[in-house]
């Protein structure tokens, strides 16, 4: 799926739920869907070990919550998150080869 077509159908999930909340509480919410990323690899590659079963976090389904958000973000600011994207690609490229040596 392309990105575009990944905002539309998260633009229409938001709106058949609803509607948008407010930036700076999508904002509270992308932080912590990032918590929940830290914790689940902190789980599966770090020192950090479950409490009982049910504390298993599932790293893909995680970061599916964490890229929804993403988008809902860019949809609610009014910005195309794969043009964005594709500008970090072409501008950031000579400065990325420093930085992910």
């Amino acid at each position: 799926m392309e990105i575009k077509e990944a905002q539309k159908k998260v633009d229409e999930r938001i709106n058949e739920l609803g509607g948008y909340w407010s930036p700076l509480s999508m904002f509270a919410r992308i932080t912590e869907e990032l918590g929940e990323v830290a914790r689940a690899m902190n789980i599966k590659y770090g020192e950090k070990r479950s409490k009982n079963q049910d504390d298993e976090r599932n790293l893909r389904k995680e970061l599916g919550d964490l890229q929804f958000t993403l988008l809902a973000i860019g949809n609610k600011c009014e910005i195309d998150i794969e043009d964005a994207l594709l500008e970090k690609m072409g501008a950031d490229h000579a400065r990325d080869k420093e930085v992910y040596k």
